[in-house]
């Protein structure tokens, strides 16, 4: 290759790079997601060791109820939102870092659409979720929590990098294997928010992160 396409080829890469940051929020990290994960599974052990000692006292007629259940209640959601604090602090600790490194905004026109289309469905999970918390009807609060999440990557997707969409596909999938086997929803719930958060995270690390 001469020197004249090898400048055509850097140019035309060049250009191909500012059409993707104006277009797409690309500052995402990958250990971000590796520290979402970590924090989703620290979240579901301390859930599992809520819920253990109430299941030896479960009601014979299979129902929640009493005044031990509504201190359950209130711990568990103590947790949850431990883990939404942890998990949204290191997401923007790792995502301002890259942003920083590679000399781009973290706050711009394209963070904001991405912020957009992933809080519609996220707002809109969690206000369905908190009702189904509010008239105990726990069966399918983690299949929630997955599809929802999920549908709110697939949405965001397109401002991002395309993998993003996968991670979302996996979520929604794994939420609707779910409510099949609902009586295992915080081995579900820790699968999709912890194990493929880790995962996703170390491939986006890999791919993207790695020579940087």
């Amino acid at each position: 290759m001469n020197a004249e396409n090898q400048q055509t080829l850097e140019t035309l890469q060049d250009i191909k790079r500012i059409m993707e940051r104006s277009s797409r929020f690309i500052s995402l990290s990958g250990l971000s997601g590796i520290a979402a994960g970590i924090c989703a599974l620290i979240g579901a052990w301390f859930a599992y060791k809520e819920l253990g000692p109430y299941y030896v006292r479960y009601d014979y007629r299979g129902e929640y109820a009493g005044e031990d259940f509504q201190q359950l209640k209130f711990r568990l959601l103590v947790i949850a939102v431990a883990v939404l604090a942890a998990a949204l602090a290191s997401a923007f600790y790792f995502t301002w870092r890259k942003a920083r490194h590679n000399k781009l905004p973290v706050w711009d026109l394209t963070a904001k659409r991405l912020t957009i289309n992933m809080l519609i469905p996220l707002i809109a999970g969690g206000l369905f979720i908190l009702a189904m918390y509010q008239y105990n009807e726990w069966k399918f609060i983690s299949p929630a929590c997955l599809i929802f999440y999920g549908l709110a990557l697939v949405n965001a997707s397109k401002y991002t990098l395309t993998d993003v969409r996968y991670l979302g596909l996996l979520q929604i999938l794994l939420g609707l294997i779910n409510t099949q086997f609902p009586e295992s929803g915080l081995y579900f719930w820790a699968a999709g928010f912890g194990l493929l958060h880790i995962i996703y995270g170390f491939v986006m690390w890999w791919k993207y992160e790695k020579n940087a």
